[in-house]
């Protein structure tokens, strides 16, 4: 509200709830340590009502952010990454093992970049069809839990020792 006070709330059972994501219509995907949501959120009258459309245990975010991509879910089902479709809750896939990484969406290119726990860097498919992991190489040392930053076409990554900058190009045929 314009003045700061609260606008509505809800009691959710999730333990560790990550930054909530918004869907294209205006739906709150919020993941945790044991499971996902997606709440829509509705003004009526002086109110708000909030319906819970689905709970799934396929996509257990504890650390690691969401995005979504084309309709689609992308996180970390614990450790290892996964997708599941937004509308209904179900899993996609799941595969690839980063420890607690983190992530960016490249849209544009239907990638995910992935940073491991142990500071590698992987390109994942953003597609829903299966997991594949396009690409990976060593970024730096040691445990890496900080988000990777794409800026102006250069990649950060950092951890608590070091830090690494790589240019990204477009490959054109």
């Amino acid at each position: 509200s314009p003045d700061g006070s609260k606008l509505w709330k809800h009691n959710w059972e999730g333990d560790g709830i990550v930054q909530p994501t918004l869907t294209r219509d205006g739906d709150i995907l919020l993941g945790a340590r044991a499971q996902s949501a997606r709440m829509s959120v509705s003004r009526q009258g002086e109110g708000y009502t909030i319906e819970e459309k689905w709970t799934s245990n396929r996509l257990k975010p504890y650390f690691n952010d969401l995005v979504i991509h084309n309709g689609h879910a992308f996180g970390f089902d614990g450790r290892i990454l996964a997708s599941i479709d937004i509308k209904t809750g179900e899993r996609n896939w799941k595969g690839g093992r980063y420890g607690a990484g983190q992530m960016v969406l490249l849209r544009d290119q239907d990638l995910l970049l992935v940073v491991s726990e142990k500071g590698e860097i992987a390109l994942v498919s953003a597609t829903p069809e299966k997991y594949t992991e396009q690409a990976r190489m060593p970024a730096v040392s040691g445990k890496t839990w900080n988000h990777p930053v794409v800026v102006d076409g250069v990649l950060l990554v950092r951890n608590g020792e070091e830090m690494a900058a790589f240019r990204l190009t477009r490959e054109t045929s």
